[in-house]
């Protein structure tokens, strides 16, 4: 029988934070695949797990993805640890699960910690609905790209950043997206663990003067639908409402549907628009 592929989540930071169930599948699978083996050793040594461990990271990770298949079809348990968290979350790891799926192999996910919703769930900042971004694109043409997407998401925004770039992200951010209520989680989980509730403008003000240290989730508010909604309004008002009834009838509405659509874009009532254009005609 084939082997299985289990994605095995580890501590973001304090060790006691791995599962019981985790530590018995990474003692009995027959290989550990780890994104860095340098700095997963040091986690099996802590555990004294003994398993035979193999590099995969975004370096090798379609080729050995295929050689690591090839040992699940041998009838191989192969474990995937990243550096720190849930494997395949901001991570090659999910370019493994892929071709898994692909070649038949079958998969499963041992849950545990992990930094985007620790983070979340510490903020403070509504968490029903939210948006993880990871780590933005370090190139400005596609950064600007996805920031603009993010302008009017109405969801809580999770992003992470590397504390030397932390504080250039917060005013790439702040520029794109406004003022915002925001956490910027740091250490998470560990001793030194801080979670600063605060805005864009004010944050940067802070850490260039006090220097960024550790790890950083900086958490978001999404922008508010009531001001999307007046904006949208605005943006409409500065069009005629012959040039608004136009927008929709040249693109195959009827006239009076269009007349309901250009109330409910405008804010007023059906009648008010009758009114104008007869007015105007």
């Amino acid at each position: 029988m084939a082997g299985k592929l289990y994605l095995c989540a580890t501590p973001i930071g304090n060790l006691e934070d791995i599962t019981l169930r985790a530590l018995r599948v990474l003692k009995e699978v027959d290989l550990i695949a780890a994104e860095d083996t340098r700095n997963s050793i040091k986690l099996l040594n802590h555990f004294e797990i003994k398993t035979p461990l193999t590099s995969y990271h975004e370096y090798n990770k379609i080729e050995k993805a295929y050689s690591l298949v090839e040992k699940m079809r041998d009838g191989q348990n192969v474990a995937l640890i990243t550096d720190a968290g849930t494997p395949a979350i901001s991570d090659p790891g999910e370019d493994l699960v892929r071709i898994c799926y692909e070649e038949g192999i079958e998969v499963t996910s041992l849950p545990g910690a992990a930094a985007c919703v620790t983070a979340l769930t510490l903020s403070g900042l509504p968490a029903r609905r939210f948006s993880f971004e990871a780590f933005l694109p370090r190139e400005k043409k596609e950064r600007a790209a996805i920031l603009d997407e993010l302008r009017d998401d109405t969801r809580t925004l999770i992003v992470y950043e590397a504390p030397h770039h932390l504080i250039s992200t917060l005013k790439d951010l702040q520029s794109a997206l406004g003022e915002r209520r925001i956490s910027v989680c740091r250490e998470l989980t560990k001793k030194y663990e801080t979670v600063f509730r605060t805005t864009f403008s004010e944050a940067v003000s802070y850490y260039e003067q006090n220097g960024v240290r550790g790890e950083c989730v900086i958490v978001i508010e999404g922008r508010d639908r009531a001001e999307i909604a007046r904006r949208e309004r605005e943006s409409w008002k500065s069009m005629s409402v012959e040039e608004h009834m136009a927008y929709y009838t040249d693109g195959g509405m009827d006239r009076k549907e269009a007349m309901k659509q250009v109330a409910r874009d405008r804010g007023v009532g059906k009648r008010d628009i009758y009114q104008q254009l007869c007015q105007r005609n």
